[in-house]
């Protein structure tokens, strides 16, 4: 309204660092200690944005701080926003991102905020939890991009399973809005012709995205958009080399899926 104050938050980064366990997905948590906020609850690696810094290379500086692991920002990929309100009031908005590629083994780097370090699976992450971070975390399980979770003065600030439910799950766009984009259908068509069908076959959470093209007169290819020229040049390199070396024993989609040619577009 005109005449008052904008409204801002505080921004805050997590680091989602996983990893395939025994159990399934498992993810890395650390234990807070000493005069901090939630002290002895577990905790997604995570911290602030400090001046002139954007949540990239936030997330990345708070991993080396907290773990010690040394992160790509190309394996650097988004995954949940949360709108949180503490019991304590005010509000603040976590920006989750998940990372499935670093270098380093994680360990405990600041023992004076943090007494504890382990994974855990995804289906069976310990108490006690702080309430804010699993609610990211559930958004995050349910292959959602955002939840609200709004506490009242009364909640406790770690997750309680026989408490209050104060998660909103936020859904993504309608599936209309994973339509080739038209400056991408007009690059497959340059190389490919008119395109009858396009349907969006992306695995979850990879960064990249991939369509299934279907030619008016027949022919079926896929189209990739990388998130960047190394994951690009990559993959190039494998189509160009390591396949045709491998020939019948090259790694297919599915046993049941025969080998398409591949169309392939940078970012």
């Amino acid at each position: 309204m005109s005449g008052q104050a904008r409204y801002t938050v505080p921004v805050d980064v997590h680091l989602i660092l996983r990893r395939a366990g025994d159990e399934g997905t498992e993810v890395l948590l650390s234990r807070r200690a000493g005069p901090v906020y939630a002290t002895g609850m577990w905790h997604l690696p995570s911290g602030h944005l400090d001046p002139g810094e954007d949540m990239t290379q936030a997330v990345i500086r708070e991993a080396r701080e907290e773990t010690g692991v040394l992160i790509s920002p190309e394996d650097v990929a988004s995954a949940v926003t949360v709108h949180h309100r503490p019991p304590s009031g005010g509000s603040r908005i976590g920006v989750f991102f998940e990372v499935r590629r670093w270098e380093g083994e994680p360990s405990v780097r600041e023992p004076h905020r943090c007494d504890g370090m382990d994974w855990y699976p995804l289906d069976a992450l310990p108490a006690p939890m702080v309430a804010y971070c699993r609610a990211g975390l559930d958004a995050y399980r349910a292959g959602l991009p955002a939840a609200v979770h709004f506490q009242r003065p009364d909640d406790a600030v770690e997750h309680t399973p026989a408490g209050p439910d104060r998660t909103r799950l936020v859904p993504g766009p309608p599936s209309g809005a994973h339509e080739l984009p038209d400056s991408l259908r007009r690059f497959a068509e340059k190389a490919v012709g008119r395109i009858g069908k396009a349907a969006e076959v992306s695995w979850i959470r990879t960064g990249s995205r991939v369509w299934r093209l279907t030619g008016r007169d027949g022919g079926t290819w896929f189209l990739k958009r990388h998130r960047g020229p190394k994951f690009h040049d990559r993959e190039v390199a494998a189509y160009r080399t390591w396949v045709p070396a491998l020939g019948p024993s090259a790694p297919a989609s599915s046993p049941r899926t025969p080998r398409r040619r591949p169309w392939w577009s940078p970012r």
